[in-house]
């Protein structure tokens, strides 16, 4: 294929020599990987995707497709959606191609050189999956292309053929040496670089001498996206300031990858040097904030993650679930600064970042999941639950707390910690990381965390953290922390009963079904209630529409025993249920603050540093 009358071999003698300033070897440059992609059934959500591998092994072939996302820890299926595939030697002989497993074809019979060619179809727009449809192509690249095993070190080029009278233009993190040809200097690159290929908005800065892009796909005016890229980019400051400075991008540019349309999944995901952030916003809701915490959240993974990274991904494994017992600081730290940033940076108030912590206190708190479980061990479930896909039932509802919010937790807690008990902060912590690990990218390992902290704040509180929160799962005294910067943490209502788990009106059956499993300690799951169970009647009271069990307790008193009728499998049955105090609780500013609250909260949240 030629791109604009010009051979892609001999513009892969240009990338080389281009990203690495040296003059090829012959052989190095016949070794380039040359992918190529169009889209001329892009309403029916399919690509046609050809590579050429040259200069390959006289032995079978193994193409593959990932397992693998980089930033995702299960195992998916991208195998599932390529089809029509075909094989062919630099004669244009069709080669024969067998399946060892689902993942795989082994292309036999060739002399040194394969073109593979397939269908892929693609309908879900998010950070681990890709889209095709007449608005854009959204391409995640494990589960876009294939790739030849055992050669990870060879340069990759990509030429991208756009849909004829499309306004359609190219993002992404990889070396763009024309509009629409496209270079990795290795696999590994490749596949950390997702694609947006759309008629989107271009925003763009220079920060500390370099490029940060904002690639946003969506319906919106001028002045919406002028409006969100300043946020953005208030953002991008506040978490330089975490960590006294920007990552060293590479190419000097970062990217992020935004696509609001109907179509597509609310998700973000990290990369080396961009970000693909992505939501179901209808075509006619104005821009406003959407997603911009996942904008914060994503963007402070360029350092944590990306260059800071857990030795237990390295090297991240596309053909096998990524296990790490770190996600409670990679991703739960990340998690905690996230909407600290965003109060930081003005985009919202610090009241309003104040009362959004109470949805975390109360999920990790209140779940009996801690008694299963450490924040470790937590992280390891991830295999399990990042975007994993099963059809049986689990019980994740009681043993299982996400690592995000948990790490959350513990983030504000130590954060609390250190500037309570000595003169540093969590900001100083993540610099000092950074500085030792992030930096020159060596990956650290739990135990390094453990004594970088130690270092920052002394023997003693950190072995005390990391042994009654982190190797066990003891949870912070967050009462008496947020005190110290006059924010109260009590009982929503101490004197008010509850049940338990939630339900929905079912008017077929005159009834209130559970849908959430009852967790443990709450009162009906200490009566034997279920997920599925149908509530009829509570103490003799016939549920109504306007008549939920949670409304008849209310004026029922804690400790009082009530007698629920339900109907399980369609069979009648009866259970006395003893109500408990709800133990959910609020949180808020004391509006009269001590000079030293008032001091600790403004170094805390320093609005508009």
């Amino acid at each position: 294929m030629n791109v604009k009358g010009f051979p892609i071999w001999l513009m892969g003698l240009a990338i080389v020599c281009a990203v690495q300033c040296t003059l090829p070897s012959v052989v190095q440059a016949q070794s380039v990987h040359r992918y190529a992609i169009s889209f001329d059934q892009a309403m029916q959500h399919q690509a046609r995707i050809s590579v050429e591998f040259p200069n390959i092994d006289e032995q079978p072939l193994q193409v593959r497709m990932s397992r693998t996302s980089p930033g995702r820890y299960a195992i998916h299926n991208f195998a599932k959606n390529v089809y029509d595939v075909q094989a062919y030697d630099e004669q244009g002989n069709q080669l024969e191609i067998v399946r060892p497993n689902p993942q795989q074809w082994n292309v036999l019979g060739h002399n040194g050189y394969v073109r593979f060619e397939y269908t892929l179809f693609a309908n879900r727009g998010d950070g681990t999956y890709s889209q095709i449809d007449e608005t854009h192509a959204h391409l995640n690249i494990p589960a876009t292309f294939v790739y030849a095993r055992n050669y990870p070190q060879r340069p990759i080029e990509l030429a991208v053929e756009l849909p004829k009278d499309s306004e359609w233009k190219v993002a992404t993190q990889l070396k763009q040496l024309s509009p629409t040809l496209l270079y990795a200097p290795d696999f590994y690159y490749f596949m950390d670089s997702p694609i947006e290929i759309s008629d989107y908005h271009l925003r763009e800065r220079m920060v500390d001498g370099q490029l940060i892009q904002l690639a946003l796909h969506t319906p919106a005016s001028d002045r919406e996206v002028n409006e969100y890229f300043a946020k953005v980019m208030a953002i991008v400051e506040a978490q330089r300031d975490v960590f006294g400075e920007l990552p060293e991008f590479d190419f000097g540019r970062y990217t992020f990858l935004s696509c609001y349309m109907p179509q597509a999944s609310g998700d973000g995901m990290e990369h080396r040097n961009s970000t693909i952030v992505t939501n179901a916003k209808p075509m006619e809701e104005p821009l406003g904030n959407t997603s911009i915490g996942t904008i914060s959240h994503e963007f402070f993974h360029a350092w944590s993650v990306e260059r800071l990274r857990p030795i237990s991904l390295e090297p991240f494994d596309f053909e096998e679930a990524n296990m790490s017992g770190a996600l409670w600081f990679a991703e739960g730290f990340t998690s905690y600064y996230t909407n600290l940033i965003l109060a930081r940076a003005g985009v919202i108030t610090p009241d309003e970042y104040v009362e959004g912590l109470a949805r975390t206190l109360n999920y990790v708190m209140l779940s009996p999941g801690s008694q299963f479980f450490n924040p470790i061990e937590m992280s390891y479930r991830a295999p399990f639950v990042d975007a994993a896909t099963a059809i049986d039932p689990d019980n994740n509802a009681n043993i299982f707390i996400s690592y995000y919010s948990y790490g959350s937790l513990l983030g504000l807690a130590l954060d609390l910690t250190l500037r309570t008990e000595t003169e540093a902060s969590l900001d100083e912590y993540m610099r000092t990381l950074w500085q030792q690990y992030g930096r020159n990218e060596q990956p650290y390992s739990i135990k390094d965390l453990e004594s970088t902290l130690a270092t920052l704040a002394g023997d003693s509180l950190a072995r005390a953290f990391f042994a009654r929160h982190i190797y066990s799962s003891e949870m912070p005294d967050m009462q008496r922390l947020l005190s110290s910067v006059g924010v109260e943490l009590a009982l929503e209502n101490e004197n008010e009963p509850y049940l338990g788990p939630s339900t929905r009106w079912m008017e077929a059956d005159r009834a209130y079904e559970i849908i959430s499993a009852p967790q443990m300690g709450s009162p009906a799951y200490e009566a034997g209630l279920r997920l599925g169970d149908r509530i009829m009647s509570v103490d003799g009271l016939r549920v109504e529409t306007n008549r939920s069990p949670a409304s008849i307790i209310e004026g029922k008193r804690v400790g009082q025993q009530v007698e629920i009728a339900f109907k399980r499998w369609g069979m009648s049955k009866s259970v006395s249920v003893q109500l408990k105090a709800n133990p959910r609780m609020k949180i808020e500013r004391v509006r009269r603050l001590s000079r030293a609250e008032a001091v600790a909260f403004g170094e805390w949240i320093p609005v508009g540093q």
